[in-house]
């Protein structure tokens, strides 16, 4: 999964700075009187009862600023535990009376780029952020939300620079997991890690920072081959009782790259809604023969049909990812991790234009990723090991 959907919240309310294959697109609506969606959880559920609350409290102060800002927030946090886009298109409908005003406010303007950048508008949800700092140069939400898009397009100069604007600005330990996320993909994996394993033990850390720094160490060390590493770090972050759908999706790649197919299935067979946790649980399943394979890959062939029919570029990864390891399609792959290439530039997006490439015995299309990988330095076995076999491959 991309790392501009996760989720955390480090400074209050939360940060998504990581992202995308989780949740399918948001949903926009068109008609007001429209039902979006039903909810997940009884309405007894205290989530639910806060929801209600804050539904109520909206409708009796109509076009309340203050009111939208806190239920299209809470919307938004919903979304990315139970891994369900609605709720990002009922965020969206809560902002509409000034979704399309000449000068948002600025809570408006950090909840839009939030939803863009979910939609892989990276660019428009970059201008919004930058509107946001004009008003308010001291937002740190804002500084580390664009940390994350510029890193996610593989800017890390502009992204180191984000960071370090949060020295003043937030807690040391959110400032070290922005700059530690990034050098642990530029040639710093052991300096990063040195630095984010102190801190993931502090005890004044949220349950979302607990998991935000966690994850990262783990996914490093995994990079490196350090398995028992990161395994232990994954565990950690699976200590907060709190749902996270990126680290769901992180855990079961390092599951899947360890062949513990069974353990795979055992963490996502509840997990269906999300098209990235669904991908994970049929490529489990079909490695083990399971006839619940064939089900849930006709399933998300319906999925991105669905997708490419409203014109969305936020599923091309998982459908390339789809395409070769499940269909077995590597001319069809290929062309789809390009275009994914072209829009994010993470290890996970490197990997997969790599194995279409060598799969479509297509060498000279995984040449951005080999540059990519010499001129940042990045530090993954996987990866170097791909690439070395495309370049000795004669085809």
């Amino acid at each position: 999964m991309s790392r501009l959907f996760a989720v955390k919240t480090v400074l209050g309310w939360f940060l998504l700075s990581q992202a995308v294959d989780a949740y399918a697109e948001p949903y926009r609506p068109t008609d007001d009187a429209q039902v979006l969606e039903r909810l997940s959880f009884k309405a007894s559920d205290p989530v639910a009862r806060n929801l209600d609350r804050l539904r109520a409290h909206l409708r009796q102060n109509p076009g309340n600023l203050a009111s939208a800002v806190d239920l299209a927030t809470h919307y938004i946090e919903q979304g990315r535990s139970e891994g369900d886009p609605r709720f990002l298109g009922q965020a969206q409908a809560v902002l509409s009376p000034w979704w399309n005003t000449p000068t948002p406010p600025p809570a408006i303007l950090l909840l839009r780029a939030t939803i863009r950048q979910n939609a892989h508008e990276f660019n428009e949800a970059l201008t919004d952020l930058d509107q946001v700092l004009v008003a308010q140069p001291t937002n740190a939400q804002a500084w580390l939300t664009k940390a994350s898009i510029l890193q996610v397009q593989a800017r890390y100069d502009d992204a180191r620079r984000a960071c370090q604007r949060l020295a003043r600005l937030a807690a040391a330990h959110v400032q070290a997991g922005c700059l530690g996320d990034i050098a642990g993909v530029t040639g710093q994996s052991a300096k990063s890690r040195e630095l984010l394993r102190a801190m993931c033990f502090e005890p004044g850390l949220s349950g979302r920072e607990r998991i935000w720094i966690a994850t990262i160490l783990a996914e490093t060390a995994a990079r490196t081959g350090a398995v028992r590493e990161a395994e232990q770090s994954f565990a950690e972050a699976f200590k907060v009782s709190i749902k996270d759908q990126y680290l769901l999706g992180a855990y079961a790649d390092f599951l899947l790259d360890q062949g513990r197919h069974h353990d795979v299935i055992a963490l996502l067979r509840s997990e269906t809604k999300a098209d990235g946790l669904l991908l994970r649980l049929a490529i489990a399943e079909q490695a083990l023969q399971l006839p619940l394979s064939q089900r849930h890959t006709a399933e998300l062939t319906a999925r991105f049909a669905a997708a490419r029919e409203r014109g969305t570029a936020v599923h091309i990864r998982e459908e390339a990812r789809f395409t070769l390891a499940l269909l077995r399609d590597a001319e069809r792959a290929l062309p789809l991790a390009q275009a994914n290439w072209n829009i994010q530039r993470e290890p996970a997006d490197a990997r997969i234009l790599l194995e279409s490439a060598l799969a479509a015995k297509n060498p000279a299309s995984a040449q951005p990723v080999i540059d990519w990988l010499k001129t940042n330095r990045v530090e993954d076995f996987r990866l170097r090991q791909l690439a070395k076999q495309i370049q000795k491959t004669t085809f």
